[in-house]
């Protein structure tokens, strides 16, 4: 759940783009075409025989999950949990990587801001202090460093979204 707690120093990466489309599509585009505009690769996706998709349930309470082909299986991993659904200004959702434990996960907030271009999204992803210094994700880096890779990891994905939103059929809202 959000705090009005102050941020621990380190233990979030934020990063803003601007859309060229109204709130209202910018969040539509962010929840229901996310699996078009989140990228593609093992560093964005699971692994898996066949592309998988990222989905959103739209609702407080619905999951972020990721659906792949897995031998002749489909399986679903939920990265996340929706605690705050507010169209089209604010989505919060808790996140967890694939090899977090069951007690491990931190939280991404992304909010939606009518600017004089369209869109300012910007997406905030903290609570890297509740996982373990020595834990797989932080691949051995110093904590500045480690939420550093977050941010850019973040800030691939946001050119993603600001390219795909760039398209005409959503540039007419």
């Amino acid at each position: 759940m959000t705090t009005d707690k102050e941020p621990i120093p380190g233990d979030q990466a934020r990063v803003s783009v601007v859309v060229g489309v109204p709130p209202e599509v910018a969040f539509r585009i962010f929840t229901e075409e996310i699996d078009l505009w989140w990228r593609r690769g093992l560093k964005y996706r699971m692994p898996g025989t066949s592309l998988g998709s990222i989905q959103i349930e739209p609702r407080e309470g619905g999951l972020v999950f990721e659906s792949f082909e897995s031998g002749s299986e489909t399986k679903i991993f939920e990265k996340g949990k929706i605690i705050v659904w507010e169209p089209p200004s604010r989505l919060v959702f808790d996140w967890r990587g694939v090899n977090f434990s069951a007690d491990e996960k931190t939280e991404v907030e992304v909010t939606f801001q009518r600017n004089s271009s369209g869109t300012l999204v910007t997406v905030t992803h903290r609570g890297w202090s509740r996982i373990r210094a020595d834990h797989p994700v932080r691949h051995n880096l110093e904590t500045s460093s480690f939420i550093g890779m977050i941010g850019l990891w973040w800030g691939d994905l946001m050119s993603s979204l600001r390219d795909y939103s760039a398209e005409s059929r959503h540039v007419d809202g």
